[in-house]
């Protein structure tokens, strides 16, 4: 006789995967029209602004003056800002120039900020944990402006454009980002590559670039809006008028409404009435 072992009942729900957290379950419908209201307004804030000072550069002055000197609804359409702004010439050297240190500029310091990163991120490295340490120390302790000017000036670079890519060309924060990035890489793919006879500038240029598309990708945005917003720097550095960038121009064309000039000239004519030319009389 054959003895049957009877199995365990198979209670309700035993067998059932567990329940997924609330945010990978399937949106409703309200949940759907939320997130859509959400971005909607989102991207109303962003645009917003934008429109009114497109439409506002188009307006004429009779119009900006009714409208309290914002435009919305766009009602007298010219371009004459824009003829007189670009008529010149000043503006439109100032953008190139503008673009000539935004690109030359990202280029170096990307260069340099991902060499430095992948030493950093190696172990193995000679001298990496000091040197670290240095880098990390700069955060924190900082020579000043007045030593600054003083180095750029002892160089020779000032009336260059070097002076605007040299001073600020490297930033240790965005350096440990892309060190820790990289550290994440796995190592047992970089030492299959070095069983295999790669060096590290074939590592670094084959697998870990490669793998870091996306932190390489904000970290050349971050140095790429740094530079195309920059002014300080022309501001101190420079004193001609047709080497300064866009961003020198503009301010100087709102805020004094007449051809811009370059710190140095402003003190000599007297018309940089503010704390950098009582800074530079010292």
């Amino acid at each position: 006789m054959t003895a049957v072992i009877d199995k365990p009942a198979r209670t309700p729900g035993r067998w059932a995967a567990p329940p997924r957290p609330v945010w990978e379950e399937e949106p409703s419908r309200a949940g759907l029209a939320g997130k859509a209201l959400v971005l909607f307004l989102a991207c109303l804030a962003i645009l917003f602004p934008l429109w009114i000072v497109v439409v506002t550069s188009l307006s004429t002055r009779r119009a900006i003056d009714e409208a309290g000197g914002l435009v919305m609804i766009p009602t007298d359409i010219t371009f004459v800002a824009y003829q007189e702004l670009l008529s010149g010439g000043q503006v439109t050297r100032a953008a190139l120039v503008s673009i000539g240190v935004t690109l030359v500029g990202t280029l170096f310091s990307m260069t340099v900020s991902v060499l430095c990163a992948y030493g950093l991120s190696r172990g193995g490295s000679l001298g990496h944990r000091w040197i670290l340490m240095v880098l990390l120390a700069t955060m924190f302790f900082s020579a000043g402006l007045i030593p600054t000017y003083l180095l750029v000036q002892s160089l020779g670079l000032t009336d260059s454009y070097l002076a605007l890519i040299l001073p600020s060309a490297i930033s240790v924060f965005n350096i440990l980002v892309l060190r820790g990035f990289f550290m994440g890489i796995s190592q047992e793919l970089i030492d299959s590559a070095r069983i295999d006879g790669a060096g590290d500038v074939r590592i670094l240029r084959q697998i870990v670039l490669p793998l870091s598309r996306a932190v390489v990708a904000v970290i050349t945005l971050f140095y790429a809006v740094g530079y195309w917003s920059a002014w300080f720097n022309a501001s101190l550095y420079l004193n001609d008028q047709d080497m300064l960038p866009l961003q020198n121009v503009m301010i100087q064309l709102v805020q004094k409404q007449e051809a811009p000039v370059g710190l140095g000239q402003a003190i000599k004519t007297g018309k940089c009435p503010g704390w950098p030319c009582r800074w530079r009389s010292w």
